[in-house]
């Protein structure tokens, strides 16, 4: 059988961590002016995946 290829979209967006996997936040690309200061400092800090979501990115990733 041939090998499985990772989701190359999922590659770029979730990295493995020692404990799960980790994502970047949404909704820092555009429209930030009428964002607050406060939400976008926050927003800058990467997340950790939900531990009910984990399955699928590790199908995703091929890991």
């Amino acid at each position: 059988m041939p090998k499985m290829k990772p989701n190359s979209g999922a590659s770029k967006r979730f990295r493995k961590t020692a404990t799960g996997y980790k994502h970047r936040q949404s909704f820092r690309n555009h429209i930030l002016t009428k964002k607050s200061t406060k939400r976008k400092r926050h927003l800058r800090k990467f997340k950790d995946v939900a531990p009910v979501d984990v399955p699928l990115i590790k199908r995703l990733l091929g890991d």
